[in-house]
């Protein structure tokens, strides 16, 4: 089995609170268009006309050559970080980019993949079989935007 994470509820508060994002710059306000607008923290999909803050976000804890950057969604208003259940983030696209990394954050060769939406939960729990698999990312496949983290339920 596996966990679905998002951006930490720590991080989400403080970018909300005005930190600045992995640009150094500050989070934009937006209004969401609607299904296309995922929250990377509460991985439900931001309603339409509902205020958003859009920034630079990078999932990894150290600067290295694979901590990809982008543009992520986050409700411009407090929600709670998802904790358990198929969040709307997961439903949102016919297929995702997955990729497997190792403990070090380094992507794990020959493990990405453009994953049809019904195939998420075989392949992540593929990936996550293989001993030197931490975690498995989801992006969007057509727009590269880090969505979510899949890693081992404990």
């Amino acid at each position: 089995m596996f966990t679905t994470i998002g951006m930490p509820q720590i991080l989400a508060d403080a970018y909300r609170a005005g930190q600045h994002d992995a640009y150094d710059h500050p989070p934009e306000r937006q209004i969401a268009e609607g299904a296309g607008n995922p929250c990377r923290c509460c991985l439900n999909f931001i309603s339409k006309g509902e205020e958003m803050l859009v920034l630079a976000h990078r999932p990894f804890q150290a600067m290295h050559p694979y901590a990809e950057t982008g543009p992520v969604f986050l409700c411009a208003t407090p929600c709670q970080a998802h904790l358990s259940g198929r969040p709307d983030v997961l439903q949102g696209s016919p297929d995702y980019l997955l990729k497997a990394y190792d403990q070090d954050e380094r992507i794990i060769y020959g493990t990405g993949q453009i994953t049809a939406q019904h195939e998420i939960d075989s392949y992540v729990e593929q990936l996550l079989a293989r001993p030197e698999v931490a975690f498995v990312d989801m992006r969007s496949s057509r727009n590269n935007c880090w969505l979510a983290r899949f890693q081992r339920s404990v």
